[in-house]
């Protein structure tokens, strides 16, 4: 197979998507679009990386559209995949720009029960308008499902997939980048044994800051000798809500804090301005 490289010589094909609520993905060509084509995805790798893994799929004729299908399982790594096109077996990839995405099955995707490992497959745009698919795999997860923002404190309201609580479980905020310093909070389950909510006080956040500011990442240990579980907000059709879903900033004495979600769409809390 060629290496990865655009086509920059002809004009870019669009390509469009469906997702169930499986996390199948049906990719789609405009109709008059040549036959015999393949769609590539590819793991994009770390910076100066070499490319470890792809998966090929065939485009077939579905009424006057070509469709190609990539199934629930296997499921894909976690990370970012890139979308290209193969005009034939082993040709050269042409990067496609983003059509259609119908997304609507993936909107209320945190009511509904998930096997565990927890796979979930979010197509989206890239800053330069290609088509790319963001894939998380986790064998525990604790999906945010609201965060209360208050002059004082934050409430979190979460809810585990792949465990329960047991007894000995922790919400546990800890200081990015300074070791074991930690926040312990313990958290107030539900009936079910899987939802909970917590309140993390920003007083406390500002006090365990170094000079300057920090950040906070929020995990759950759902039980005393359980790995600690990170808390994010994946079971939705927003792959990237860094600069979306944007909280307010509390003042603590002269110290903002405000949580936030990363690029992989945990959640944190930073601290600014910290004297």
């Amino acid at each position: 197979m060629s290496t990865d490289k655009d086509t920059d010589t002809q004009p870019q094909p669009h390509v469009g998507c469906v997702i169930g609520a499986d996390g199948r993905i049906t990719f789609d060509l405009p109709s008059g679009s040549p036959e015999g084509q393949q769609l590539l995805l590819r793991l994009r790798p770390k910076k100066g990386q070499p490319e470890k893994t792809v998966h090929v799929l065939d485009f077939e004729p579905a009424g006057e559209r070509q469709c190609a299908v990539l199934n629930a399982r296997p499921v894909l790594t976690e990370g970012r995949w890139d979308v290209y096109l193969l005009q034939e077996p082993g040709s050269e990839r042409q990067r496609p720009r983003a059509g259609l995405r119908d997304l609507r099955a993936l909107v209320d995707g945190h009511r509904h029960p998930r096997p565990s490992p927890l796979a979930v497959r979010i197509p989206y745009v890239t800053k330069d308008g290609h088509l790319a698919v963001r894939a998380w795999l986790r064998d525990v997860h604790a999906e945010a499902e609201g965060v209360d923002v208050g002059a004082r404190s934050m409430t979190v309201r979460a809810r585990l997939h792949g465990a329960s609580l047991r007894e000995g479980a922790v919400v546990s905020l800890r200081l990015r980048g300074a070791g074991a310093t930690a926040l312990t909070v313990e958290p107030r389950a539900g009936d079910d044994g899987r939802s909970l909510s917590f309140t993390a006080d920003y007083a406390e956040l500002a006090a365990g800051a170094p000079p300057g500011g920090g950040v906070w990442d929020v995990f759950v240990r759902p039980a005393a000798q359980a790995p600690l579980t990170r808390v994010g907000r994946l079971l939705d059709d927003l792959a990237d809500r860094k600069k979306i879903v944007v909280y307010p900033t509390a003042d603590v004495g002269g110290t903002g804090l405000r949580p936030y979600y990363t690029v992989d769409n945990d959640l944190s809390v930073e601290v600014t301005g910290k004297p």
